[in-house]
C-alpha cells in the first residue's frame, strides 16, 4: 500500500506542477506586490487548509509579511490576500471572496459535478489543485486517502519558493 500511495501522490505532484506551474508563478507576483510595498499578504484558509496558515506562521522560515485574514475592513489598496479551500464551491470562501476590495488568488480543487466555479471568475490567479477524490482504492471500490491538504501544501510551498526569490531580487 505504501508504494501506491507514493505512486499516487507522485502523479498527483508531478500534474499539479506541469499544469498549474504559470498560475503558481502568478499567485506569487501578486503576493510579492505586497511584501515589496507597504502591504501585507493575509491569508484566508478553510477547513482543514487552515494548518497552511499555521505552517505558513510558524515554519522555519515563514512566509514574509503573512497574516491571518479576520477582518477585511483592515485591508489596505497595498495588502493581498490568497484563499486556500479544498473546493471552488465552497459557500464561506465565496462569501470571502465577495468581500475584497483588493487582488487575491485562490488556490482550490475544483468541483467535477459543478461546473461553474466563482472564485476562478472573480480571483486575479487561481490555482487548481487537481483533486478528484481518494488517491487509493479499496477492496469495497471507494477511494480512500484525500490529498487535498497534501496538495494544498505542495501548492503553498511551490508559491512560497517563487514568492521568496521575489523578494530577494527586489
Amino acid at each position: 500500500m505504501l508504494k501506491i500511495l507514493t505512486t499516487q501522490l507522485q502523479g498527483l505532484f508531478q500534474r499539479l506542477g506541469n499544469a498549474e506551474e504559470e498560475n503558481i508563478e502568478d499567485t506569487a507576483r501578486l503576493l510579492a506586490q505586497a511584501a515589496i510595498g507597504e502591504g501585507h499578504v493575509y491569508f484566508a484558509c478553510f477547513g482543514e487548509f487552515e494548518a497552511i496558515l499555521t505552517h505558513a506562521s510558524n515554519e522555519l522560515e515563514p512566509f514574509a509579511k503573512v497574516r491571518n485574514l479576520t477582518d477585511v475592513s483592515e485591508l489596505t489598496p497595498a495588502d493581498r490576500v490568497c484563499i486556500f479551500t479544498p473546493l471552488a464551491t465552497d459557500e464561506a470562501a465565496i462569501a470571502v471572496a465577495a468581500t475584497l476590495s483588493v487582488p487575491f488568488a485562490v488556490v482550490a480543487s475544483e468541483n467535477k459535478k459543478n461546473p461553474s466555479n466563482t472564485l476562478f471568475e472573480e480571483a486575479y490567479t487561481y490555482v487548481n489543485l487537481h483533486v478528484r477524490g481518494g488517491l487509493i482504492p479499496s477492496e469495497t471500490g471507494e477511494r480512500l486517502v484525500q490529498p487535498d491538504l497534501f496538495a494544498a501544501l505542495f501548492a503553498y510551498e511551490a508559491i512560497k519558493l517563487s514568492y521568496d526569490e521575489m523578494l530577494a531580487g527586489e
